[in-house]
Formats: C-alpha cells, sequence, structure tokens
C-alpha cells in the first residue's frame, strides 16, 4: 500500500500525453474564436457544434452543409478522431455492452452502457487508471495513466447516445438517459475536465447534448476540497461518495486517501453540497466478505449517516464484483439482507445496486487490463 505523501491528491495533472483540442474542449465563445482563427466564418463554430452534439455526428466528411474546403480543414483542426473502439463486448441479452477504446497515444480505457425497461445508463471514464490504489479495485490495481481530457469524456457519453438512437441495444431506438461518472479514474482528481464534460453533457443543444444535470452521478472516494469546491459550480448533478466502510481503521486500508480525510470530514464535505442542491447523497458501499460485511459495521454506517447526512443519505450497496486473482469476494446473500436491514433500521434508505455485466468483466478496468 502506498505511504499517504506518494498519492496523487491534487485536482489536476499536467497535460502530458493529452489529446488535440477538440470541440467539446471549448465552450460556445471559444469555438467561435477557434473558427475564425481558422479563417472561417463564425457562424460555421454553430454548425459544427449542431452536427456533432444535436445530431451526434463525429465525421466532418458528412457534414454537407458546410463547403467541402471547410468541411476538410475544420474536421482536421476541430473534430480529431480522439477515441478509436477496440471492441465492444455485449451481456444481459444485449442490453449491456462494455467498449473498450484505444485513444490518440494508444492510451486503454472503458465505458459501459446499460440499457434497462425505464433508462438508459452509461458509465463514463474519467481518467486512463486511477491512483487512488483502493486494493479490490481493478482499475486501482494498474495506476494511473493520465487524465482524461473534456473531450475523450464527452465523446464516450456522445457514442453511448448514437448507439441507443440507431438501435444498436436490443429495445430498438431510443435515447441515453443517465450518465455516472464511475468508470476509470477518480474524477474529482481530473477536476476542470469533469466539470467542464458535465457541462457539454447538460447544456442544450447545440452547446451539449442537452441531458439533465439531475440525470448526472460523479462519484468520489472522498477530495474533500474538491467536493467542496463543487459547491460553488452551481451544479445539480447527483454527488457520489465511495465509501465502502464506516470506520477510519479500515478505510484507510481499504481506501488510502482516507489516510488524509477521515470519513466525518468526507461526510460533512457531503452535507454541505447536498444543503446546496437539496439534492440527496449517494453513499457507494462495495459489500465484501468477511471484511466490511460485518453486523456492527451496518450500525455504524446507519449511525454515522443519520448524524452527518439526516435526510440527505442513500445507501447504495454494491454487491462486489471480484476481479481475477483477487483475494476480495462477494458477501453471501443472506449477509448482504442483513446488512440492508440493519442500515435501514438506522433510518436510512438503502439499496442493491442490479449485478451486471459480471461474465464480461464489466468491474472498471478488467477489460483494459486483459488487452
Amino acid at each position: 500500500m502506498p505511504a499517504t505523501s506518494s498519492l496523487p491528491l491534487v485536482f489536476d495533472a499536467p497535460r502530458r500525453g493529452m489529446p488535440p483540442r477538440h470541440l467539446a474542449d471549448m465552450s460556445a465563445a471559444e469555438r467561435r474564436a477557434a473558427v475564425t482563427e481558422l479563417g472561417e466564418k463564425a457562424f460555421r463554430a454553430r454548425q459544427l457544434a449542431q452536427h456533432y452534439f444535436g445530431r451526434l455526428n463525429a465525421d466532418s466528411a458528412a457534414m454537407t452543409d458546410l463547403p467541402a474546403a471547410s468541411r476538410e480543414q475544420l474536421g482536421q483542426q476541430l473534430l480529431p478522431q480522439l477515441l478509436s473502439p477496440v471492441r465492444n463486448v455485449d451481456t444481459d441479452e444485449g442490453t449491456t455492452r462494455k467498449t473498450l477504446w484505444r485513444a490518440h497515444d494508444g492510451t486503454m480505457l472503458e465505458s459501459v452502457l446499460m440499457r434497462y425497461p425505464d433508462r438508459a445508463t452509461v458509465c463514463v471514464s474519467s481518467q486512463a487508471g486511477c491512483g487512488m490504489a483502493c486494493p479490490f479495485c481493478a482499475t486501482g490495481q494498474g495506476g494511473l495513466q493520465r487524465n482524461l481530457s473534456t473531450a475523450e469524456i464527452v465523446d464516450q457519453v456522445r457514442a453511448s447516445a448514437a448507439m441507443m438512437r440507431d438501435g444498436e441495444v436490443p429495445g430498438g431506438p431510443g435515447r441515453l438517459s443517465n450518465v455516472v461518472f464511475m468508470g476509470m479514474g477518480e474524477p474529482l482528481a481530473n477536476y476542470r475536465r469533469v466539470i467542464d464534460a458535465v457541462h457539454r453533457i447538460c447544456d442544450p443543444a447545440p452547446d451539449g447534448l442537452g441531458l439533465s444535470q439531475r440525470s448526472v452521478t460523479v462519484s468520489t472516494v472522498g477530495l474533500v476540497p474538491a467536493i467542496r469546491k463543487m459547491i460553488a459550480e452551481d451544479l445539480n448533478v447527483t454527488l457520489a461518495v465511495s465509501l465502502h466502510t464506516p470506520d477510519d481503521e479500515l478505510r484507510d486500508t481499504l481506501v488510502p486517501v482516507n489516510n488524509r480525510w477521515k470519513v466525518a470530514e468526507v461526510l460533512d464535505a457531503a452535507r454541505g453540497y447536498a444543503d446546496n442542491t437539496g439534492r440527496r447523497v449517494s453513499i457507494e458501499y462495495a459489500l465484501i466478505r468477511d471484511v466490511n460485511d460485518h453486523a456492527w459495521r451496518a450500525d455504524l454506517l446507519g449511525k454515522l449517516l443519520h448524524r452527518h447526512l439526516g435526510q440527505f443519505a442513500h445507501v447504495n450497496l454494491i454487491p462486489l464484483n471480484p476481479t481475477p486473482g483477487s483475494e476480495w469476494d462477494a458477501s453471501p446473500k443472506p449477509v448482504e439482507r442483513e446488512f440492508v436491514r440493519r442500515v435501514r433500521a438506522a433510518g436510512v434508505p438503502c439499496t442493491v445496486r442490479d449485478t451486471r455485466g459480471q461474465e464480461i468483466a464489466a468491474a472498471c478496468g478488467q477489460l483494459a487490463a486483459e488487452e
């Protein structure tokens, strides 16, 4: 386990290996400036954005309302291909699709599209790898390669929205409704690019993909300064805190960043966000056999959440998705049910996440590790 001082606790890493600029990295004003710098009329920026965000089209060659010469230049300069699909792996009768992407520099990352009867959710990566070093997580085992750019994050969402529109997931053509930042990486360790990506995902077309902020969830292992910084962003997204145990002694090992910010401080920061937004905080808890599934931990979890978050707490219990060769395993169902019962007895809502895609290595980082 790395020492506390070695943990990457800054909000943004250097831009080493970052991809070329892309339309989705820019605000509307920045897009207009970029287009005019290329000698084009400013209104071309809106045309490009309408294609990319409104029509989910990233291929400039198909943008026939632009002159051919402009198409080529604008495509090369503002719509470079950022992500190439390496492979798609489907399960759950095709309703869960995991995509392995290769970035411009060979970096591998993953996203997972999940279709339910009432919604379609994409789980996106915010970093290639992760530096938080949680020992039960496949991504954490591989370490951090680099931050993803805003456009690399947004393009995972655009591609998933296009898959839904084109009926590539069983159930016919549909609409992407939800985005969760729960793929590879710690979103708040790539703070600015993630926040900018939220705006591109949620701003109405042609400035963004037009999803509701209330349908976006941003997760964190508990980077307290970044949670507090989010309060000033005036967002309405759901905050999810990957807690995994209520006691500092075990969390220091399971979530090493806890050596820097303890459980009470993380929950207090989350309460500040909840007070500002009026939104419930999702407490993520991966239930691990004989590690954090004890009855007394369920009691302590309920007590702490009642004290620090009150009506804003909701526990999302996650049956562990074991990774190959790992010593960690999911808790037995009777233990899981008793854990849920005890948390609810403390007055805290608690639900068990629907597990999908175990047979396609859907735990974050597994597919990239295999490749």
